[in-house]
């Protein structure tokens, strides 16, 4: 049984120990073992390192830092530096690696850079920099980003409640508890002017407020941490990596608010952050950081956990609640808002994962100093997950106000294989395509929406030259039709036509007026949806509209795609000039659609080609053109 943490004297005990544990006094190997981490082969090279070394040397885990196109990565901590980051790596570079860590040595190879006292902001010893080894804020990944809700992912043990807590962990919910009465609490977090995190963008102060005012006990607080949009993974990746930092945040609003009873919804599909939940609770909670009298105080709070099966329409907060209670996960009306009859017709306050990352530290530095970052309207920091035709696939927390283009090209590395920028979509499937001419708008809530975006929890996935709008629009209202819960007939069958007549078009039998019936049946959406998915779903569809008109007269008018995506408008052709008729194409079509000799040029039968691709993948001359 753990020693129950009750005074400031039992918080720096345990803070000692965790700073000891960060930084330990012999060789310490943590593998970076977030969900992305493990994808890339983390868990091997881990079981590689463990069989090899002896109990001298400290084997631990930790999340992802979020460079996660480098994975796998280990962080090498050697007394008397800071640690040193290792990536790329594989069986054979642990040949080399391996026997030079052991005997303390920081190596070049496969090296990414040194994490110094910047990067670590403790109480921890001042340390060694290694020469010849850029350091963190040198790399240009993180040069740019600003660390709050990230700040420890990727560097601590997530399963560790000592080195949390080593970070400077529990000291904002003490102060809390020990200094500040409950309104005094939400007063800190309204004057920082932080908006939640999940999509909607409202002031989270208000709302605690709000629910704090309500009549009704018990009063709850939630988690959402159902993250559904396509490409992103901000949610899962800060519970996998700092899963204390949620529990005291939600810990801290519930002592404002006057709840003694949380939730944290997270789906089912994400496994390792369910099992990183459960021990993160059940370590508090026998340091008694959860459970009854917290610190010694009157003040009294658990957390239980509720998988969800994955309906996106779950992400909605009243959706949610419905089905943490068993209940047929769909919207209600919200003539009365969940902070006033929410949970179990209880008031209730939902935040997602970041906006509950983000509360330790406002109570830490100060509404002040936290207004500093960001701009006026949208002050502190987000987290985007940064993927698709991109350098630097990965996670970011950058400043507010900080441009697309520095996002896409000085932090994500730009557009590979010299291809050219056309769009970049956010807000997840309901968000929209900002074009190549807006790569300076400055990047918060207020400005997106202008564009015709919105900032959604944070997804954010780059094209290229080689991707079509048309299809683009088509993909996420596909996504869309096959997640709306169906209550709503607006959304239920005006998505399925939005699907409908973008499907005909990309299939070259689109009309002309097409495009008015699109914008018509748009704004009809908008209008008369219940909840949020409809009334954001045709966001992609007048977006492209917006800024890639183009494209879709050319789809429609000329029958042709510009960007050779959609497959009933391009054909594959053999040049002539260009083919040496090796034969590797014919032989891997698997339709027998290519026809030629030995040594005479080869043809495609356009009635057997079913326009797969694979022919135009294989040539070795770039003999084969898509038209």
């Amino acid at each position: 049984m753990k020693t129950k943490i009750v005074t400031k004297e039992d918080l720096d005990i345990l803070n000692n120990e965790g700073i000891h544990h960060i930084f330990p006094d012999k060789i310490k190997l943590s593998i970076q073992m977030g969900t992305c981490g493990k994808a890339s082969g983390a868990e091997r090279i881990y079981h590689i390192i463990k069989n090899k070394i002896n109990t001298d040397i400290l084997l631990t885990s930790t999340g992802c830092i979020g460079l996660c196109e480098k994975e796998p990565m280990v962080n090498v901590f050697v007394p008397g530096y800071y640690p040193v980051v290792y990536c790329d790596l594989d069986e054979e570079a642990l040949e080399e690696l391996l026997p030079a860590w052991i005997q303390g040595e920081l190596p070049e190879k496969n090296c990414l850079m040194q994490l110094n006292r910047t990067t670590f902001n403790t109480n921890g010893p001042i340390l060694k920099v290694k020469e010849n080894i850029p350091q963190m804020e040198e790399v240009s990944f993180f040069k740019l980003q600003k660390k709050i809700a990230l700040q420890n992912s990727g560097i601590i043990d997530p399963f560790s409640v000592e080195e949390y807590t080593g970070r400077g962990g529990y000291y904002s919910l003490y102060h809390v508890l020990k200094d500040l009465a409950p309104e005094k609490v939400i007063e800190i977090i309204t004057d920082s002017g932080l908006r939640g995190r999940g999509g909607g963008g409202f002031l989270t102060g208000r709302k605690w407020q709000s629910c704090r005012n309500a009549p009704g006990e018990p009063k709850y607080v939630i988690c959402n941490a159902d993250e559904g949009d396509p490409g992103a993974y901000m949610d899962r990746t800060v519970i996998e990596g700092d899963p204390f930092r949620i529990l005291e945040g939600m810990a801290i609003g519930a002592y404002g608010i006057g709840s003694p009873e949380g939730y944290i919804y997270v789906r089912t599909e994400y496994p390792l952050a369910v099992e990183t939940l459960h021990k993160a609770i059940r370590e508090a909670r026998e340091y008694g950081l959860l459970g009854e009298h917290i610190f010694g105080t009157d003040f009294s709070f658990d957390i239980n956990i509720r998988r969800g099966g994955g309906a996106f329409i779950c992400g909605e907060s009243t959706a949610l609640m419905a089905s943490i209670e068993g209940k047929v996960g769909e919207p209600r009306v919200k003539h009365i808002h969940t902070v006033v009859s929410g949970f179990r017709e209880k008031p209730t306050t939902l935040n997602n994962v970041e906006t509950w990352a983000n509360i330790p530290a406002i109570i830490s530095m100060g509404s002040e100093e936290f207004k500093k970052i960001g701009t006026k309207g949208s002050t502190g920091t987000k987290v985007f997950s940064v993927v698709g035709k991109i350098m630097n696939n990965g996670l970011v927390e950058i400043p507010m106000g900080i441009t697309v283009k520095e996002i896409i090209f000085d932090i994500g590395g730009g557009i590979p294989f010299g291809k050219k920028f056309k769009a970049v979509q956010t807000g997840g499937p309901s968000g929209g395509c900002i074009p190549e001419k807006l790569l300076d708008m400055p990047v918060d809530f207020d400005e997106l929406k202008k564009a015709g975006s919105m900032m959604g929890s944070g997804g954010m996935i780059i094209m290229d030259e080689d991707t079509c709008m048309v299809d683009v629009a088509r993909y996420f209202v596909s996504f869309l039709v096959q997640e709306s819960c169906g209550k709503c007939t607006s959304c239920r069958e005006g998505t399925y036509q939005l699907f409908n007549i973008l499907n005909r078009i990309t299939e070259g039998q689109g009309k002309e007026e097409d495009i008015t019936l699109l914008e018509e049946l748009s704004e009809t959406i908008i209008d008369t949806s219940l909840c949020a998915l409809g009334k954001t779903a045709p966001n992609p569809v007048l977006s492209t509209l917006k800024y890639f008109r183009d494209e879709y007269d050319a789809h429609i008018k000329e029958k042709k795609c510009p960007a050779r995506v959609c497959k009933a408008l391009i054909e594959y052709r053999i040049i002539p000039e260009k083919c040496t008729a090796c034969g590797k194409c014919r032989k891997a079509c698997p339709y027998n659609a290519i026809a030629g000799e030995k040594k005479v040029p080869h043809q495609i039968i356009k009635d057997k080609c079913v326009k797969c691709g694979i022919c135009f993948e294989i040539c070795p001359f770039d003999a084969i053109t898509k038209v």
